[in-house]
């Protein structure tokens, strides 16, 4: 159970870095994340996929690009990662115990 979590907690990390360097390189290509990330092209073009599919970034004859949803998406990460981040503080078994003793 824990393990799936961690597994989807590395890929929406590499998701979130391939799109960091979207947003800082743009237009950037598979190759190029590849090399700057360590990432596998497959991998790679995986993370593109899903940010496209989110519309998050957008292809382009240079490699990929930013979309006007971007903006909008960054913003409203690090709100959204601190509300999972208390979430998952919350499911501390050790703070269950403190409270319950």
């Amino acid at each position: 159970m824990i393990d799936r979590l961690e597994k989807e907690v590395d890929m929406l990390e590499r998701h979130l870095q391939v799109l960091k360097m979207v947003i800082t390189n743009e237009p950037i290509g598979i190759v190029k994340m590849s090399n700057e990330t360590g990432y596998p092209h497959h991998k790679v073009r995986y993370s593109l996929r899903v940010l496209e599919e989110e519309d998050l970034i957008e292809p382009s004859s240079q490699g990929a690009i930013t979309t006007d949803r971007t903006d909008e998406f960054v913003s409203d990460l690090d709100g959204k990662l601190d509300e999972i981040n208390e979430k998952l503080s919350g499911m501390k078994i050790d703070e269950v115990a403190e409270v319950e003793g």
